[in-house]
Formats: structure tokens, sequence, C-alpha cells
């Protein structure tokens, strides 16, 4: 198996596209690691990737795979709280081999503010949260990594931090592209460039995926709009980024570095 003995932390594990990334890590033989801030909901998603993996009658079974899957308390904003989760996970496995920044805390506000309505303090706080977030988490795990003599980050950013949206998805709805969001997604793109320039030589590596939209309950007339402007399916569903992701995690891309791997259906050209 491409990820066998691997042990890969997905932050928001227990998100819509983690629980999609987690099921994947282990699928390929490795061990997927739920860090998530709601341990409720890590614990569910647990739950829940047993059962759709075991209920998969096209795959072999997985071994033992209640020891494949790990729910840790992870607050990617607390220096504390990170530097708790990984003595626990090395305490559990002895090594670390990639970080998936995947989280996605953001306050009330969030998405509910056009251009001209967003406050200065609600942007600050959201840049706080995701940009903040993804970089104390990189720093730290990217600190335990050097130690170990290896390691791999992955950060999640999305096709908005990579192009500007197109407005004319949202037309009819009650939906908007939060400013912040893509902000905030092109600064992971390029935080994920400059680690890998800094981190280099010191067997760390650094990536970051770009996916275009994912389903999740978007209006028809959205998701219309929005296929127009595809090549092939229009929105993703999280298991569409797993093989991109996998790719990223095994030894077949180690020498793919500073990298943003844009997963979009053609969204973009």
């Amino acid at each position: 198996m491409i990820l066998k003995d691997k042990v890969v932390v997905v932050s928001g594990g227990a998100g819509l596209i983690g629980k999609g990334f987690i099921k994947a890590i282990v699928e390929h033989g490795g061990s997927g690691i739920i860090a998530d801030i709601n341990m409720q909901a890590a614990q569910e998603a647990k739950a829940h990737i047993i059962q759709a993996i075991c209920e998969d009658t096209h795959k072999p079974p997985i071994q033992n795979i209640e020891s494949k899957i790990l729910c840790i308390s992870l607050d990617i904003t607390s220096k504390q709280s990170i530097t708790q989760a990984l003595q626990a996970i090395h305490e559990q496995y002895g090594k670390i081999d990639a970080l998936v920044n995947n989280a996605y805390p953001r306050t009330t506000m969030w998405g509910k503010k056009n251009f001209f309505e967003v406050e200065y303090e609600d942007f600050c706080a959201n840049m706080n949260l995701q940009m903040g977030g993804y970089l104390l988490c990189s720093q730290q795990f990217a600190k335990y990594f050097k130690t170990q003599g290896f390691g791999n980050i992955i950060s999640i950013s999305s096709i908005q931090g990579v192009y500007a949206p197109k407005f004319d998805t949202y037309i009819g709805t009650q939906m908007d592209s939060p400013i912040e969001y893509s902000i905030i997604k092109a600064g992971v793109c390029h935080m994920t460039r400059y680690m890998a320039k800094y981190l280099a030589n010191t067997g760390i590596r650094a990536n970051a995926i770009a996916p275009g939209g994912i389903l999740n309950d978007q209006p028809q007339s959205f998701l219309e709009r929005y296929r127009g402007h595809c090549t092939s399916k229009g929105m993703l569903d999280p298991e569409d980024l797993s093989g991109t992701l996998v790719f990223l995690l095994s030894d077949a891309s180690k020498y793919i570095n500073g990298q943003v791997i844009v997963v979009d259906d053609g969204w973009g050209l």
C-alpha cells in the first residue's frame, strides 16, 4: 500500500473534507489522526469512516482498523494545544510523517457581509483564526519534523486563492464569496512556497492543494451556474481530492515541493 505505516495528522479531521482524507489515508495503508477541536464530532467521524470502509465490498478488509484512526484534541490557534497533540501522537506512534492543514475556524459573521460591509475587527479575527492557525500549526510541526529529520506539510487552499471569484455564480442566491476567504487562501499558497524554501535541505517539504467548490447543499441555481464554468462534473465531492492528497503524502511525490496543485474540474480555465 502506498501509505503503508505512514502517520498522518489531519487538522479539522472531523469536517466534510477531513473525513474523506482520513478514509483515504487508512485505505492506502496509513494511520489517520483526526485532530479536531470538537472531540464528539471526531469520535462520530471515526465511527462513520470505519463503517464506510467496512461496508465497501470492492476493497479488501483492513485488519485492526480501529487502531488505524486516532482522535486527538487540537486547537490550531493554541500553541499549548498543538504541542500537547504532538506529544500525544508521538507517544502513540513514535513518529509523525505528515501534517495536513485542513481546519476551517471562522467567526459567526463569516460570509454574512459583502465587500463594503465587512468589519475590520471581524476580518482580523478570521485572519488570526485561519491564516494564523495554519502558520502556528505548521511552525510547531516543522520544529518536530526538523528534529525527527523528515516531514511533510500539505495545506488546503482553494481555487479562489489562485483565481478571483466568478461572482455570476452567486446571482439569485443568498450566497457570496467573502473577501477574507480569497485573501486567506492566497496566503496559504504563498506560505507553502515560503516554507518549501525556508525548510530546504531539512527533509521537510511543503505543498498545497487548491480545490474547486465542494458539494454541500448549495442552491440548484448556484450549482448550475458553477457547472457552466467547469469541463466535466462541476462541484466536487470531498473524495475527489483524495487521490491528490494520497499522491502528495506518498514517496511517489518526494521531489515535489513548494507546489500548489489545483483540483477544480477546469473552473479556472
